[in-house]
């Protein structure tokens, strides 16, 4: 496995990651991805390590990808579960954290509704010097690393390039839907536009953060372009991101109705024709159907790598786990 660019000991957000880490991070998952598709798929990496599941918010994709890599690479795992902890006692995140770590916890994996939380048991760690290492699995409305990095993995492994590095070099890839909740959208940003893509954003105002929401249609603000048209951002794409509408962090009615949204900004295989020959569309999940993408052209393999999003999760997740893990064995 190549480590030789790889020094973190805690993966929170992709805001400082270099093109040198994301290229590690998709040889290290290539890798993995081979161990995958052997009849024993599970490896010594990390026998031994204790990978604790701190998710505070629910989540199904997120947690088992994580707790089937660790058992992959051969770690031990234990796995919070919010509803029946000491949090519902009053117990404090960082004294929960703590407990785990009394336990003998090497990794954390966080995830959390409010954004910073993996970052603040972070900073108590390094305090304490445990030498205990965080992976962000999502914070609020922050970031959500390894989902942005199972995507990129997802793409190199459709385009199959020569080398990692830069490998998205002059594509053009339309994000559409609720860019200001979306956590995944942030992290994804960063990533594509590190890797060399040209990214458009596509949004109802309502739906765009507020340092964005007043840009004149089509304006370019560092690597990104925007758009109120969804058409404008689709034309000549290669690849399109969608994101779900997350009515749970809405405070406000920020749609008139969801029909309405799906007839300006959801995906459909006219608004497709729009794109390169060979588009296809990424999707975090979970969808829902009829709204951001329509039932025909998620289900279309001509289109879609939304399956192979949830394949690419578990190689990418045992690439975090193992290059943040392997340097404590």
């Amino acid at each position: 496995m190549n480590q030789t660019s790889w020094t973190r000991c805690h993966i929170l957000s992709l805001a400082d990651f270099v093109p040198a880490e994301y290229d590690t991070l998709l040889q290290t998952a290539a890798s993995f991805r081979e161990v995958l598709s052997r009849r024993t798929k599970k490896v010594p990496a990390l026998q031994g390590q204790v990978i604790a599941n701190l998710f505070f918010e629910p989540s199904t994709r997120t947690r088992s990808s994580f707790e089937l890599a660790a058992k992959r690479l051969s770690a031990d795992t234990l796995n919070l579960s919010a509803g029946t902890s000491s949090l519902s006692k009053g117990e404090t995140i960082l004294d929960t954290a703590k407990t785990y770590l009394a336990m003998g916890a090497d990794i954390m994996v966080i995830r959390h509704q409010q954004a910073g939380v993996p970052q603040t048991v972070a900073t108590e760690m390094d305090r304490l010097a445990s030498g205990v290492s965080i992976l962000n699995a999502g914070d609020g409305q922050h970031e959500h690393p390894s989902q942005a990095l199972l995507d990129l993995f997802t793409l190199y492994s459709f385009l199959e390039p020569n080398s990692p590095s830069g490998f998205l070099q002059g594509t053009k890839i339309a994000i559409v839907g609720d860019i200001l909740h979306s956590r995944v959208a942030r992290s994804n940003i960063y990533s594509l536009t590190s890797m060399g893509a040209e990214v458009h954003l596509a949004a109802p105002s309502t739906l765009l953060p507020k340092l964005l929401a007043h840009i004149t249609d089509g304006t370019r603000v560092g690597k990104l372009f925007l758009h109120w048209d969804i058409e404008s951002a689709l034309q000549d794409a290669d690849l399109v991101m969608t994101l779900r509408l997350q009515s749970e962090r809405m405070s406000q009615h920020l749609l008139p109705s969801l029909r309405e949204y799906h007839q300006y900004y959801g995906i459909t295989r006219d608004r497709l024709k729009l794109c390169q020959p060979g588009v296809k569309l990424l999707h975090p999940g979970p969808v829902n159907r009829g709204v951001e993408i329509s039932s025909e052209v998620m289900d279309d393999p001509q289109f879609s790598l939304i399956s192979q999003q949830v394949t690419s999760g578990v190689a990418v997740r045992m690439a975090l786990l193992y290059l943040i893990g392997s340097s404590k064995v």
